[in-house]
């Protein structure tokens, strides 16, 4: 393996050595970076065309130019933009958005697109499948920029004025309960009697949630609660030991259920006392402290068959301590929109954060997350449509192989049968598609930036493109560029890790 990847380094190597002097030769090309001063009325336009020339070096020819810049990229150094900025700085900034925004959206895309696509699959042929590939072929046709201007005018403009009194109207909650109805009775399956009494439960019971949530305007003034985060965290528990390792592995299911007690008797202590004075480090150090402490238990319950134990002990432990955070930020949400800086208007329609807003750890966070929730939302609906059709393709193929087929007849359970022999190898080609779309998830989405007025990796492209600005161009090209060939590669070696048959070397 070691003297495969070194091979594959090399070769990319020399491929962005190519690469890049294209690019370099079709960008100095493609327009004049003293246009701007060439059609100016300044009285020492000359002065000013010659230290940009001096700057840029565009007194030498471009392949040789290459060269030059090419040099200053060894030492870290991606030169000046023709408004004397230090390309450095702005990629720096550009980065560290683009992945703000993208990178949280194409995650979430990737986990609900494989998971309703696996569910599909699961369900073909039936009115939960032809719902979801209708919504997936819609959602894919929308064009971006026309989902980002719907989202500012409702998910923005309209929900701020209902937060003021967020009370829900009967038809609405009439007509919410009988679609949340009519999505589990899809879901479960089954003869038609049994359909119909899960459209029964379902509704009623989503009825009388929307209207607690109605009377009791919990919108303006979220919380999770005790006795609600007890209940979820049961069954965060039970559900994810039934999808992991089946409820049958006791040793499992008691591990579970011992890290969502000890998440529950955290519960007041944490919110209330522990979490106060939060800061990034101190959180991802609990996090992660969480997920092995979570892991140990199930090391040490889970024997003989420990990793499986482990593994889904500290996936649990991991969600539960996700709704305590979350918990923790619904207490501040009522402080932070009523803020003199929100002024009741707390879903944001553009930046990537309120100007001068201050607060702790909890409010920052919250003013992160309502400036995300609409560009994410835009790239989830359009990458969400991708990855559902392409995970429920390749599940179906794999499950009409002929090793699903002993399995079965071995008379393994159908959770096995999907979990341990299908999802792995179903996984294969949906790697190589998130492969090939990190230099996209990089590159920024240029409209919803624009739309929602981030200044990320795609607007940095464009503007330096208007402008005929070489170096930043150049810098977004290297950083997509490597990306692009360092996640191929990876990929390589997931689908050794995925499928056994598959060598590298």
């Amino acid at each position: 393996m070691a003297s495969f990847i070194i091979r594959r380094l090399i070769a990319s190597i020399f491929v962005l050595f190519a690469a890049t002097f294209l690019m370099y030769l079709l960008v100095s090309l493609s327009g004049d970076p003293l246009e701007d001063l060439r059609q100016s009325n300044a009285p020492n336009k000359n002065e000013l065309m010659e230290a940009r020339t001096k700057l840029l070096n565009l007194d030498v020819p471009a392949p040789l130019r290459y060269f030059l810049w090419l040099g200053a990229v060894f030492r870290g150094d991606f030169g000046i933009s023709i408004q004397n900025q230090p390309v450095n700085a702005l990629l720096g900034n550009a980065i560290t958005s683009t992945l703000t925004l993208v990178t949280t959206a194409t995650v979430v895309a990737i986990v609900l697109g494989i998971t309703v696509g696996i569910v599909s699959a699961l369900r073909q042929y039936t009115g939960f499948d032809y719902g979801v590939t209708l919504l997936s072929f819609l959602f894919f046709s929308l064009p971006i920029f026309w989902v980002a201007v719907l989202l500012k005018q409702y998910g923005a403009i309209q929900l701020n004025n209902w937060l003021n009194n967020p009370t829900i109207s009967v038809p609405v909650i009439i007509g919410l309960s009988i679609v949340i109805g009519l999505i589990w009775m899809s879901l479960i399956g089954g003869r038609w009697r049994r359909r119909l009494i899960v459209f029964g439960v379902a509704t009623v019971a989503t009825g009388i949630v929307l209207t607690f949530l109605s009377v009791t305007q919990w919108f303006a003034d979220p919380s999770i609660g005790i006795v609600v985060f007890a209940f979820l965290a049961i069954g965060i528990a039970v559900g994810v030991t039934a999808i992991s390792t089946g409820l049958r592995n006791r040793n499992a299911l008691i591990a579970s259920l011992i890290v969502a007690g000890i998440g529950i008797a955290l519960y007041y202590p944490m919110v209330n006392y522990l979490l106060n004075g939060m800061t990034l480090p101190l959180f991802l150090g609990l996090m992660v402290l969480t997920i092995v402490v979570s892991g140990l238990i199930g090391w040490f319950r889970g024997a003989p068959d420990r990793a499986p134990v482990a593994r889904t002990t500290a996936i649990v432990g991991f969600l539960v301590a996700g709704l305590i955070a979350l918990d923790k930020y619904m207490s501040y949400w009522q402080a932070y929109a009523n803020s003199s800086r929100v002024r009741g208007r707390p879903i944001a329609t553009v930046g990537a954060s309120t100007p001068g807003l201050g607060g702790n750890f909890w409010v920052q966070g919250i003013d992160l997350f309502t400036h995300l929730l609409l560009p994410t939302i835009a790239i989830i609906l359009i990458s969400f449509a991708s990855y559902t059709r392409y995970s429920r393709a390749s599940l179906l193929e794999v499950m009409n192989q002929d090793y699903i087929r002993t399995a079965r007849a071995k008379g393994l359970t159908q959770r096995t049968v999907v979990v341990r022999h299908a999802f792995r190898n179903a996984l294969i080609p949906i790697t190589t598609i998130i492969a090939f779309d990190v230099g996209a998830i990089i590159g920024g989405a240029v409209v919803t930036e624009t739309v929602f007025g981030w200044v990320g990796m795609g607007r940095l492209f464009v503007t330096a493109l208007d402008a005929h600005d070489p170096n930043p161009v150049m810098a977004f090209f290297v950083v997509t560029g490597t990306l692009a060939v360092l996640f191929n590669l990876i990929a390589d070696l997931v689908y050794a890790a995925l499928d056994p048959r598959i060598k590298v070397g």
